[in-house]
This record gives structure tokens, sequence and C-alpha cells, in this order.
């Protein structure tokens, strides 16, 4: 693990003093990235076994922008925030929205980009993406997710079965197999990442689901980091906006889609 602070900083850290060393004193070497590389086109492995897709190339230009090495570390959805506090990485790159819950552990980064949670299902199928249209069927979602959150929140006290899966591939599994009715998750990852592949021809996007009085699925994808890692998180912002401003995100982004992700509406 990488020194982000200065010996005494850390020190006090680990006593609980919540000192936080001037940015002067931060000395960065390489940026470890906690992924959970089931969700493509932004994170998953290729069949060599590495990790590739839009997230990925995002940190390697942040890491690059910094003159850092970039180290990417494979961690499932659910525990990647404890993962986080636990030192396993030192930010969290893998599609991850900033909610007020989350917030209350990690802090975020300037936006990455944004998209909806839209619900999908075999096609003919008659489902809608409601409480009403869904009750009595089951919906698989990632666990960890805004869209397990939105599940459990609205559908599952309505009579809907929610089953969660340790990834995304697990969840598409399920719901090719049968044993699902539909699955709830980002809409550019649904249409990405299975609606346009063979897998996904017999399938298609129901609806975005926009409903949410709670604010539980939150607003846009961002890094998350320890609370504590201010410069941590002011050398990712400056680098956000330097990739903006030199048009490298832009290219980027063209690599996988053929629109603006870049603070999309989520209705």
């Amino acid at each position: 693990m990488k020194k982000l602070f200065a010996a005494g900083a850390l020190a006090a850290m680990v006593l609980g003093l919540g000192f936080s060393a001037p940015a002067h004193a931060k000395n960065f070497t390489e940026i470890k990235f906690g992924v959970d590389a089931t969700y493509p086109p932004f994170e998953s492995l290729s069949p060599s076994g590495k990790m590739e897709g839009f997230d990925i190339d995002l940190g390697n230009a942040i890491c690059e922008h910094l003159k850092v090495k970039c180290v990417f570390v494979s961690q499932t959805f659910s525990g990647i925030i404890p993962a986080l506090q636990a030192r396993k990485f030192d930010a969290i790159l893998s599609s991850m929205s900033k909610t007020p819950e989350r917030e209350k552990a990690i802090a975020f980064s300037t936006e990455m980009y944004n998209e909806p949670t839209s619900l999908i299902a075999k096609k003919g199928s008659g489902i809608t993406a409601s409480a009403d249209g869904l009750k009595g069927k089951t919906v698989g979602v990632e666990a960890g997710t805004i869209q397990e959150a939105y599940a459990n929140t609205y559908w599952k006290p309505n009579g809907v079965k929610v089953v969660s899966y340790p990834g995304q591939d697990q969840v598409y599994a399920d719901l090719l197999a049968g044993r699902l009715d539909a699955s709830l998750q980002d809409s550019v990852e649904a249409d990405y990442g299975f609606l346009r592949t063979p897998k996904g021809a017999d399938y298609a996007l129901v609806a975005n689901v926009t409903d949410d009085p709670k604010d539980v699925l939150g607003s846009y994808v961002a890094i998350g980091v320890r609370k504590n890692e201010k410069a941590l998180l002011a050398k990712i912002d400056e680098a956000i906006a330097a990739l903006h401003k030199d048009g490298t995100y832009d290219k980027l982004q063209s690599k996988y889609f053929n629109f603006s992700i870049y603070q999309a509406s989520a209705n």
C-alpha cells in the first residue's frame, strides 16, 4: 500500500486523532482502484483475464495525468466500501453512484458520468417497472447496488421477490435460465452489456425507474475515497477536469458509446 501520509500523520490517523496533513505533504506514487469487474461496458474481464472497460480507461487516464502507477484490485461490489475502509485499495472506481447513504461512509469525486436505472425483461412479458406490475414476480439485482436498495425499498414490501447476486453476470445467467422474471441495473450497462449482445436478443428494456422520493438512487456516478483522503480526492478531481479540458474524456467515451454519458439525464 502506497504512503498517502507522512509517518506522523499516519500514526495520528491510526490513533483516531483525525489528523489531516497538508496537501504538499502527500507523495503519490500509485493509486489502487477497487473494481467489481462484472459490469460491462464499464468494467469486466477480457478473455485473457485483464480488466477492461470505460471505467478502466478513465482510471488509466487519471493516473497518466497524475504521473502515478495505476493498479486495479478486484472486489465484489457488496463489500467494496468496507474494503476501501480496510485500506485494501485507495479509491472505488466501479460505476458507483453518489447517494446520501454512501456519503455517510465515504467521500465522492466530481461527476464521472450519469445514467438512469432500468428494468429489463423478456420481450412480450407484459411486465411494467412498478410494484403493481411486478407483484408476484422475481427481480434480480447485484448486491450492494442502488438497484438492490431501490427494489428492497419500493418493491419487496409490495409482493415482489428480490434476489441479490454477488455479480451482475450472475444476474443475467439466472435471467437467461428462467429463474428471474426481470433484472434491475444501470440503463447503459443493460443496453451495452446485455441487450446488444447475442444473449440479450430475446429481452428488452421495460422502462427507466424514476420514482424515488427517498432518494435511494442518488445522483451521478463518481469515484469514492475515504473521508480523510482530501489530498487524493483533490488530485482525482484535478485529473477529471483535465480529461474534459484536453478532450481525453470525449475520446474515451466515443470508444464505448454513441452518445454523451456525461451529465446524461436520469429521466
